[in-house]
């Protein structure tokens, strides 16, 4: 599984209410190697993202969102992409906020290389369903 990376507004974001990451729509966005993130990016629109012609919908859907003993834990379903023709390529996958004025950005995985899908091919975003996408302690 690839590492999570945060971008460093998110935690600012976070604090001034722009996130309700238990009813916010989330969304992921796929970025080739050539247009890595970095993490002073801030919004979507700092990203370069690849076409998604032919893919099925990025909409991740949010399993819980809870605090325990004044740890909180977001957890994501696992996300199943479908190529309906080419896809990619892509190397990092972004978690932004969809439902947010700027489509901030929460963090992305990197995949170590570029990967394409061809037609009828799938590939799932795996976030843990245990230890949660993200935790904040």
């Amino acid at each position: 599984m690839a590492a999570f990376n945060k971008f460093n507004s998110f935690v600012e974001a976070l604090a001034e209410k722009v996130h309700n990451l238990g009813s916010d729509q989330l969304k992921i966005a796929l970025c080739a190697a050539a247009n890595a993130p970095v993490a002073t990016n801030t919004k979507l629109s700092d990203l370069t993202e690849i076409s998604y012609t032919n893919c099925s919908s990025r909409n991740v859907t949010t399993t819980s969102s809870a605090q325990t003993g004044g740890v909180y834990k977001l957890v994501l379903a696992d996300l199943v992409l479908t190529a309906s023709g080419a896809v990619g390529p892509y190397r990092y996958v972004g978690l932004y906020n969809d439902t947010a004025t700027n489509k901030e950005l929460i963090g992305y995985y990197d995949y170590g290389s570029d990967l394409t899908m061809a037609s009828g091919n799938t590939f799932t975003v795996d976030f843990d369903g245990t230890a949660g996408a993200l935790t904040l302690a």
